[in-house]
């Protein structure tokens, strides 16, 4: 939350023992309390649910833009091309090491 907002409403919820003690440590690891540990997780998790049901509006000068911008021919990039050809880090070959004796 980087806007600080008035707190009016209440939210109560029943849990059990053993997820209240996991909500208290996990609230004390991130050095919070488990109020705005459960209110940030809470609010992240709903971000994740809501990304894909968002709405944006755009002018029709705004939307025509847009359908030119995806409807126009790719241009190429060499380095693009070149980072998917070459071998990744994983596909190169191990470099022999020497170990040291004791």
């Amino acid at each position: 939350m980087s806007v600080r907002a008035l707190r009016t409403e209440k939210l109560d919820l029943r849990v059990s023992r053993s997820t209240k003690r996991t909500l208290e440590a996990a609230a004390s690891a991130s050095h919070r309390s488990v109020s705005a540990f459960v209110l940030e997780s809470a609010l992240a998790r709903a971000d994740e649910t809501l990304a894909d049901r968002r709405t944006f509006s755009l002018s029709k000068a705004k939307w025509a833009e847009f359908l030119t911008a995806l409807d126009a021919p790719t241009r190429p990039l060499p380095r693009m091309q070149r980072l998917l050809t070459e071998p990744g880090l994983f596909d190169a070959t191990p470099i022999p090491t020497t170990t040291e004796t004791r």
